[in-house]
């Protein structure tokens, strides 16, 4: 092993408003003090409840990935495992996610408010 994982980073036009929309989803905390990362506008952290940190940071020109066009990349893609589906999606949108495709094998993909794609599975 030459390193272990330390957070994954999130290009976005707004930091701060999608380390909220994670915290929304996932839980934690946002901008939790830790001598790893300085945050201010530009740049925000999300220390989870199951440890994973996620960093956030503003691109002034940031444009937004398109699933599953090759033209433009995912850049990112987040798993996330919910006890119930219908539930996570109903509050997934009314954060300001946008449904992209429902896979006929159970799970889900969506859009975060800065573009990223994510999907939700059910248990």
């Amino acid at each position: 092993m030459i390193g272990r994982l330390q957070c994954v980073v999130l290009d976005c036009p707004n930091a701060r408003a999608l380390a909220g929309f994670y915290a929304e989803l996932l839980g934690g905390t946002v901008d939790r003090p830790d001598p790893r990362w300085a945050v201010d506008d530009n740049f925000a952290t999300l220390h989870t409840e199951s440890a994973l940190v996620l960093a956030f940071q503003r691109v002034p020109d940031h444009r937004p990935p398109r699933w599953p066009s090759a033209a433009h990349p995912q850049q990112v893609h987040l798993d996330v495992e919910v006890p119930d589906l219908a539930e996570a999606h109903d509050r997934v949108l009314e954060l300001g996610a946008a449904l992209l495709h429902i896979d006929p094998r159970g799970w889900r993909v969506y859009a975060d408010p800065a573009g990223h794609p994510f999907c939700l599975l059910g248990r």
